[in-house]
């Protein structure tokens, strides 16, 4: 019987990982998690209904920002749950599909990119109304330089047929995690998530000039490759 249910989660867990390689730090128990959950999710609620569910979390975001702003900055922690809900929607909406056999791999990757754009604009418009003065333009560089990254993944994914949401051992998941650590922080120490902006900038425009570096050599190879493949046909 524990045999059999070993070869049901390992089983579970090559399904899911299909299309994609992820290579982030929390890959393990990420995996290991949503296999457990895409076994349980009635079968009524579809991979949509999941992808609604994910952008819904992070309008629990915005509107944690701009509660924050009015009222008090408490209402930040509102934003860590909307962080949750936007991974279980956004974690489990392309891997059940491909769970239960009806995945549609173009319409799929359509559907996430944009979504995660409006994700990734909410939270940013919700932090320009939360910060003040100069540090809004660090809530719309976040959306801007997270966007080059969205691009980057766009032309890895011409160039090497290979889909990837990560950046080396960060992913989603993990930034999901550090924003959610940066609202707790203000909550208890206000005024310190305009400098966690900064940083968080910082390190995004960094792993950006690595990661486009790394695909202007992916994109060398390939021409390179092509090349040779037309002097011997």
């Amino acid at each position: 019987m524990e045999n059999k249910k070993t070869h049901e989660e390992l089983n579970t867990l090559v399904i899911i990982s299909k299309d994609r390689e992820r290579t982030n730090l929390l890959k393990k128990y990420e995996q290991k998690t949503i296999a457990y959950l895409v076994e349980r999710i009635p079968e009524f609620i579809s991979s949509d209904m999941l992808t609604g569910i994910g952008l819904f979390g992070n309008v629990i975001i915005f509107t944690a920002f701009v509660l924050a702003h009015f009222l008090q900055p408490y209402y930040l922690l509102i934003g860590v749950f909307g962080f949750m809900v936007s991974w279980f929607g956004d974690s489990l909406d392309g891997r059940i599909a491909y769970y239960r056999n009806k995945q549609r791999k173009w319409y799929g990757f359509a559907l996430d990119l944009t979504t995660d754009w409006i994700g990734i604009v909410l939270v940013g418009i919700g932090f320009v109304i939360y910060a003040h003065n100069i540090w809004e333009f660090f809530g719309i560089g976040f959306v801007v330089l997270y966007g080059w990254e969205m691009l980057t993944t766009l032309l890895r994914y011409k160039i090497t047929d290979q889909y990837s949401i990560d950046s080396g051992k960060l992913g989603p998941t993990e930034v999901r995690i550090v924003i959610s650590l940066i609202l707790i922080l203000e909550v208890f120490v206000v005024g310190s998530i305009h400098y966690s902006a900064v940083l968080a900038c910082i390190v995004l425009f960094i792993s950006n000039i690595v990661d486009s570096i790394k695909l202007l050599k992916l994109a060398n190879d390939r021409d390179r490759r092509e090349k040779e493949s037309a002097k011997n046909a």
